[in-house]
């Protein structure tokens, strides 16, 4: 075990044992709490936007929206960032900008 890992089991089963009062505590049971909450946590995504279903805003400052803007479309890093920072963080908007300006490529 990791000794980041294990530190944090340990401060967390403590928590647990405060929590339940501090005076009879069972020290393996705080201890498997604690480890499952950590792991569990551990394998959540690293913020709290990761998890939301996609919405219909970029940031601005989003690269892998950038890149992935991109790539789906076919413009280059910076014309597609350029786009996002012209039209601001409306996907639709985005996107359709950007396939109008890969149909004028093609004319």
């Amino acid at each position: 075990m990791g000794d980041e890992r294990h530190e944090k089991i340990q401060q967390r089963a403590y928590q647990i044992w405060e929590r339940e009062g501090g005076l009879h505590g069972d020290p393996e049971r705080h201890w498997h709490q604690a480890e499952a909450e950590i792991d569990r946590e551990a394998a959540l995504p690293l913020t709290a936007g990761d998890a939301l279903p996609e919405t219909g805003e970029i940031a601005s400052t989003d690269v892998l929206e950038v890149e992935a803007l991109a790539m789906r479309t076919g413009l280059s890093g910076d014309e597609a960032q350029a786009l996002i920072d012209r039209l601001g963080n409306d996907r639709a908007a985005i996107e359709q900008a950007a396939r109008s300006l890969k149909a004028k490529r093609k004319s």
